[in-house]
């Protein structure tokens, strides 16, 4: 799987949970933790400032992450 792929994909997961509470974090399973490519991603996304990781593989969004994420124009896939 894409570093895009898993970035997305956590981003949506994160931000479903941010909406429900902002506070929370999440804890990433064992294998997402041992995947190169989604730690490339975690590590992108809390550079960007995206994310705020407590301990490796516990990580929540950030309010600038999801205000970045709410502002994002929707991918031409999701488009009416």
């Amino acid at each position: 799987m894409s570093v895009q792929n898993i970035r997305d994909g956590l981003l949506v997961t994160l931000v479903l949970r941010y909406e429900q509470d902002p506070d929370q974090f999440i804890t990433l399973s064992r294998q997402t933790v041992d995947s190169s490519s989604a730690r490339l991603a975690v590590a992108e996304l809390r550079n960007e400032g995206l994310v705020e990781e407590k301990i490796r593989g516990v990580i929540r969004l950030t309010p600038l992450g999801y205000r970045k994420y709410k502002n994002a124009p929707l991918p031409y896939a999701y488009a009416g």
